[in-house]
C-alpha cells in the first residue's frame, strides 16, 4: 500500500513538474504593438527569459504595420538563445508600430487653442478654423513628451488670417512645418428657434444660443435672452438672425376701439364703469379712454387686458357726477 502511495505521489509530482514546464514554454504572439525602432524576442514570446531583450527585427514606420513569417520569428529567436521558440501554430505575426496621430480635426483644435492663448477674452469655442489645404494626418512619435507641438503663432485679426508653426517628433527626430489657415472668431448671441409674428409674445422656448461670426453681429444683438423673455415682436421677426432689444416691445393689452372696463378709485370708494380705448396700450402706459355715456375723455393706467384704472380726482368727480344725473 505504502508503494502504491508512493508512486501516486511520484506520478503526481510528475505531472505538476511537466505543467509548470509547459507554463514557462516560450508562446509566439500572433499580434504585437511597439513604440521601439527594434522588435525584440519579448516583443515576439511570452516567457522569453533572458533573451527577452535580444533584437530580432526593425520596426516597420510610424504608424504602419507589417507581417513576419513566424518561421523566420522563430529561427531568429532560436539563434539568440531562446532554444525553445517555435511558431505555436502561426503562420506570420503583425507587427505594428504604434504612433500618436493628428488628423485635421486635432490639429484644427491645437490651432484653436493657440489662438485663444493669444486674448484673455477668447476661449477655443470662440473660435473657427479653416485649414487652407486640408493637413494629411501627421503620425507623431507617442514616446515623445510632446509629440507635436506650437513653436510659434501668427494671427492677423483684421482679416483672420494665421500661421501655426510646428515641431513634430518623428521616428528619425523632431521635424518643423507649418499651417496655414483662416481664423473666425464667434460670439454667442440669441436668435429665435422659429419664426415670430408681429405682435406675438416670446417665450423662453422660442430662443435658442448660438455662436456667429463676430464681424456679422451687431454692436447691439441679444447676448442674454432673458432681457426680451415675455416681450412682444414688433415687427415679423425670422428665425436664426440675431435679435435687437428693439425688436420687440412690452405685450399690447388694449387696443384702439376696444371696450373695457374702467376702474375709479377713490379713498374709501371704487367704482367700475364701461368706457372705449382711443388708443392701444400695454400694461403700465396712461391711455386715454372715452366714457361711454358722457363721452368725456379720461386718462387711465392699463392694469391688465381689458382693464384701466383712474385715479386722477377731476376726471373721476366729473364721471361720478355725471353718473348721478
Amino acid at each position: 500500500m505504502k508503494r502504491i502511495l508512493a508512486l501516486t505521489g511520484l506520478a503526481l509530482g510528475l505531472m505538476s513538474s511537466l505543467s509548470a514546464l509547459a507554463d514557462s514554454r516560450p508562446v509566439l504572439r500572433s499580434e504585437i504593438a511597439t513604440l521601439s525602432e527594434v522588435v525584440t524576442v519579448g516583443d515576439f514570446y511570452d516567457n522569453a527569459g533572458p533573451s527577452a531583450s535580444v533584437p530580432l527585427f526593425r520596426s516597420p514606420d510610424l504608424g504602419t504595420s507589417g507581417s513576419v513569417p513566424a518561421a523566420d520569428v522563430a529561427a531568429r529567436a532560436r539563434d539568440a538563445g531562446l532554444l525553445q521558440a517555435g511558431t505555436d501554430g502561426l503562420s506570420s505575426v503583425v507587427v505594428q508600430r504604434r504612433a500618436e496621430p493628428y488628423d485635421a480635426e486635432r490639429l484644427k483644435a491645437m490651432a484653436k487653442v493657440a489662438l485663444a492663448e493669444r486674448d484673455a477674452s477668447l476661449t477655443p469655442a470662440d473660435i473657427d478654423i479653416a485649414f487652407y489645404r486640408t493637413p494629411a494626418t501627421i503620425q507623431a512619435n507617442p514616446a515623445a513628451d510632446q509629440p507635436v507641438a506650437v513653436d510659434r503663432v501668427l494671427w492677423s485679426r483684421t482679416d483672420g488670417r494665421f500661421t501655426l508653426f510646428l515641431s513634430i517628433a518623428t521616428a528619425s527626430g523632431i521635424q518643423q512645418t507649418s499651417l496655414t489657415g483662416q481664423a473666425t472668431e464667434l460670439m454667442e448671441v440669441a436668435v429665435l428657434a422659429q419664426p415670430l409674428r408681429r405682435g406675438s409674445v416670446l417665450r423662453a422656448e422660442d430662443l435658442t444660443l448660438v455662436r456667429q461670426p463676430r464681424a456679422r453681429v451687431p454692436a447691439n444683438a441679444l447676448i442674454d435672452a432673458t432681457e426680451v423673455a415675455g416681450l412682444a415682436a414688433r415687427n415679423n421677426l425670422r428665425a436664426g438672425t440675431p435679435l435687437l432689444k428693439t425688436d420687440f416691445e412690452r405685450p399690447i393689452l388694449i387696443t384702439r376701439g376696444e371696450k373695457v372696463t374702467v376702474t375709479y378709485e377713490l379713498p374709501g370708494m371704487k367704482l367700475t364703469t364701461r368706457g372705449e380705448a382711443l388708443e392701444d396700450g400695454a400694461e403700465g402706459d396712461v391711455i386715454d379712454i372715452q366714457n361711454l355715456q358722457s363721452k368725456r375723455k379720461v386718462p387711465g393706467v392699463v392694469t391688465s387686458r381689458g382693464q384701466v384704472r383712474v385715479t386722477s380726482s377731476a376726471p373721476v368727480l366729473a364721471s361720478l357726477n355725471e353718473a348721478v344725473k
